[in-house]
């Protein structure tokens, strides 16, 4: 009898947890609220495609678009050319583009850059661990960092050029309220 309450048990908290993976599994990613809004951006350091190494704190003042994105992910290749422009037009503001290349093969990143003509800062995080850091199911995933260093907007999926400047000029006016955008979205998990 004892075995028979055993095996009862078992199958009911394996059965639980397995129910609980599944319901977790269906959840779209991009409905899921970020714990990171309005707080401070996790700090981290970049090797750039170029070689050049990059600390996020050394645009501490600075306005930050942090995108992750990989050259497989077809949304991140409806984004490309408008991040581009974006970058072509707040450049000499005061504002830093910043890609981050995720789960993906180096010499494939550096392709889609060339092809897209990408000329803002980009670097590959081969380990993982900023994506991790901030939370990245999917690509592409922006962050808008404001002068403090605080995260005030995440945009999951595609991003248009009307939602970059809608958050850049507000961040660079030092105003805005808190808040998370969706679009087309690739999940990495």
């Amino acid at each position: 009898m004892k075995s028979w309450i055993r095996l009862v048990l078992v199958t009911v908290i394996v059965g639980g947890v397995v129910g609980l993976l599944a319901y977790g599994f269906t959840r779209d990613a991009r409905y899921i609220q970020s714990p990171l809004i309005a707080k401070q951006a996790a700090p981290f350091t970049l090797t750039l495609f170029d070689g050049k190494v990059i600390r996020l704190e050394d645009f501490r003042g600075k306005v930050v678009f942090l995108n992750f994105w990989a050259s497989w992910c077809i949304p991140c290749r409806a984004e490309a050319k408008t991040l581009e422009a974006a970058w072509q037009k707040y450049k000499d503001r005061g504002v830093i583009f910043l890609g981050i290349d995720i789960q993906d093969k180096e010499e494939d990143a550096r392709t889609f850059m060339k092809e897209f003509g990408i000329t803002y800062l980009n670097g590959r995080d081969a380990s993982g661990k900023i994506a991790v850091d901030y939370g990245v199911w999917g690509v592409p995933e922006s962050f808008f960092i404001d002068v403090q260093g605080r995260i005030p907007y995440k945009h999951a999926g595609e991003i248009g050029a009307q939602t970059i400047a809608a958050n850049l000029d507000e961040r660079l006016r030092r105003i805005g309220s808190a808040g998370e955008g969706k679009g087309e979205y690739r999940s990495v998990q």
